[in-house]
């Protein structure tokens, strides 16, 4: 089913939003590889190297007071919207610094001043929480679109179901963008599911979906900007689904023997690399695909710079342990024989 806007007008990114995408997409790159290279990130890491042009293509069609649900890969989605690097970084170090002071690190981080409204660790709870933010806008007359982030795993909770059966119903301003990477942990998808595709799901909730090429960065932007646009003038939800991949294990870094995908498929999929599938198209947008090492260049510095930062930044005080719970079950000392 192809997406119909109130606009049948297909809207395409510019030179200077083609080099913003590419720009995200770096920037999302090399974080993510520092931080399966680091050793003092408490817990486990999930990262969405490979599925860059998914995150950046979708976020950069929202405007900044847009909402973002995401997962647990989570440090693309709050990036790909525009969330500041060191903050980002103190947060994985659980430091006082960090985008909630410490206590979201690695799968559960929220950055407010983006609109990302928090990404959880438990497959397909981000839903109905999109599914509120956009009720919650049309209640109060905004104009404001939510996006939800969820995997092909989550395709399969009953969230999912409930979430757009709601959202249809009410015919509310959220765009529910399945990033599928073919694999739920280890399980193909092919395995989990009764259809070719996700997105064929929309049509028994009477909305519109779509599949699109995942490593292509342009198509994901002018499929969710038509989204979004019926989204905002009323239309009701969309389901978007993209196809794309991740490079590195379901957490931590590259896979050294994976038993559950063949090299000859890891290596298809890398050959589409989505930086280099948009880098390789800017000559004929009259850009040059020099641009590539330079912004690689700068994000490195930016990168290298926040991770000085949330290293040389405090940890949280005790004092901040029940900060931000309905209530404190303890009274906390700090004076005497020590905090408590």
């Amino acid at each position: 089913m192809v997406l119909e806007a109130a606009s049948s007008a297909v809207v395409s990114p510019d030179n200077d939003q083609l080099i913003e995408m590419l720009r995200r997409m770096v920037r999302i790159r090399l974080f993510e590889e520092s931080v399966v290279r680091r050793t003092d990130i408490p817990g486990v890491v999930h990262t969405s190297v490979g599925m860059e042009a998914s995150v950046v293509g979708a976020c950069m069609a929202l405007r900044a007071d847009d909402y973002v649900v995401g997962n647990h890969r989570s440090h693309g989605h709050p990036i790909g919207k525009g969330a500041k690097l060191r903050p980002l970084a103190a947060e994985l170090l659980g430091k006082a610094a960090g985008v909630n002071r410490g206590k979201g690190g690695s799968m559960h981080l929220a950055d407010f001043t983006v609109g990302c409204l928090g990404e959880t660790s438990i497959v397909g709870s981000g839903l109905p929480v999109a599914t509120g933010a956009a009720l919650g806008a049309k209640m109060q007359g905004l104009d404001r679109v939510a996006m939800c982030f969820f995997g092909d795993g989550g395709a399969n909770q009953g969230t999912f179901h409930e979430s757009l059966n709601l959202a249809a119903i009410w015919q509310l301003p959220v765009v529910y963008f399945c990033e599928n990477n073919g694999y739920g942990e280890w399980t193909p998808f092919k395995d989990t599911c009764a259809v070719e595709d996700v997105a064929m799901r929309a049509a028994g909730y009477n909305m519109p979906g779509h599949v699109v090429d995942g490593q292509d960065v342009v198509a994901v932007f002018e499929a969710v900007a038509a989204a979004v646009t019926l989204a905002r003038q009323g239309g009701g939800p969309s389901l978007i689904e993209a196809k794309t991949y991740r490079y590195h294990g379901h957490s931590g870094g590259p896979e050294r023997s994976p038993v559950y995908r063949s090299a000859e498929e890891m290596a298809r999929w890398e050959a589409r690399d989505p930086i280099l599938v948009l880098s390789q198209a800017l000559p004929a947008r009259g850009l040059s695909a020099d641009v590539l090492a330079e912004l690689r260049d700068e994000e490195q510095r930016a990168i290298d710079d926040a991770w000085a930062f949330a290293a040389a930044a405090p940890y949280p005080a005790v004092e901040e342990t029940f900060r931000d719970m309905y209530t404190s079950p303890i009274k906390v000392r700090t004076q005497g024989l020590g905090a408590v």
